[in-house]
């Protein structure tokens, strides 16, 4: 195994050669993958324990998507994935979600090496072409993952040939990834975030509003700088975007125009004396249904006064026919 780690040549191709794959990945494996190694952690009292697992998802031509995982086993050697553990685990999966199948496995390293090839090759039993997921824990690779635009500790590789020497060799080839989320899943990562704290829903609210707001704002920073390089030549011109950020900008309302802010105070105004009507006739509305049951309320209170007052006359006898 030393021998093997201690190889010259790199097992990942250069940054020059792009992956056509467009891979998306789900909050879920990443929450997992990330417990897995702190369970461990805890648990071996080592801090680079061997993490092992295999992910889930959907894979239409070259578009994958990574939803769920699960840990993997290995044999008492350490170089041998549990095939029988993975089977059955595999098959109890699909029978709880049918629509996923094996898409790759993932652990922690800080780059992927011989021995990753050798794991590697043991599970394209399973799948084909498996992709790899590789944690990277440390500052220093998360702060290298910023620069390249992946925000999280975590890198996916895409196995291909390289011929070297007249001789073929397994590889891998990195590959972008976006991280695709549903309402659920931003519930469940917010209720995780907060380590499951009650708090009321405006809490939650405003919170959701304030870290959104925050997302908005990094990103406009984002475009700032990145035109800001543009226009001093340090960055390259990338006619897509710049294309797309002059859209962005065309579809923005005019707010410093005067003509527009005549507009935007004539529709403000509309609309709060819209307001104003509406409250007025539900005021008026709530009035006249008060003066309609004070009326009721009176007219009631007379009919059983005077029918009182005519059974006193008529319907009793008077004080001189009970004495006479």
């Amino acid at each position: 195994m030393a021998a093997m780690d201690t190889d010259e040549l790199p097992v990942v191709l250069p940054s020059s050669t792009t992956s056509a794959l467009s891979l998306s990945l789900h909050p879920l494996p990443i929450l997992n993958i990330s417990e897995h190694l702190t369970r461990l952690r805890l648990q071996t009292k080592n801090q680079v324990p061997f993490v092992l697992g295999a992910l889930l998802g959907t894979q239409n031509g070259r578009d994958v998507e990574i939803v769920n995982s699960f840990e993997l086993a290995v044999e008492d050697d350490g170089l041998s994935v549990d095939q029988g553990f993975l089977v059955a685990r595999k098959e109890q999966y699909k029978q709880v979600f049918p629509s996923l199948e094996f898409i790759g496995w993932y652990t922690v390293a800080e780059r992927p090496t011989p021995r990753h090839i050798a794991l590697h090759e043991q599970f394209t039993l399973y799948s084909s072409t498996p992709l790899l997921l590789i944690m990277q824990p440390s500052t220093v690779f998360a702060a290298a993952s910023d620069t390249s635009g992946q925000s999280l500790p975590l890198k996916a590789y895409e196995p291909t040939i390289e011929i070297r020497d007249r001789k073929s060799r397994s590889v891998f080839l990195e590959a972008t990834y976006s991280v695709e989320t549903g309402e659920a899943e931003r519930i469940a990562v917010d209720w995780t975030a907060k380590g499951g704290e009650g708090g009321t829903s405006l809490e939650s609210h405003l919170s959701t509003q304030r870290a959104a707001v925050k997302m908005l704002h990094d990103r406009i920073m984002l475009l700032t700088r990145y035109v800001s390089e543009v226009v001093a030549g340090s960055a390259k011109k990338d006619h897509a975007t710049l294309r797309a950020l002059s859209a962005l900008i065309a579809s923005l309302p005019a707010s410093e125009n005067k003509g527009f802010r005549d507009e935007f105070d004539t529709e403000y105004e509309d609309v709060q004396l819209t307001a104003y009507l509406a409250t007025l006739t539900k005021s008026s509305n709530i009035l006249n249904e008060l003066v309609d049951r004070h009326a009721v309320l009176t007219a009631s209170r007379e009919d059983r006064g005077g029918g009182s007052r005519r059974r006193g006359m008529m319907g009793r006898p008077s004080d001189f026919d009970r004495f006479h």
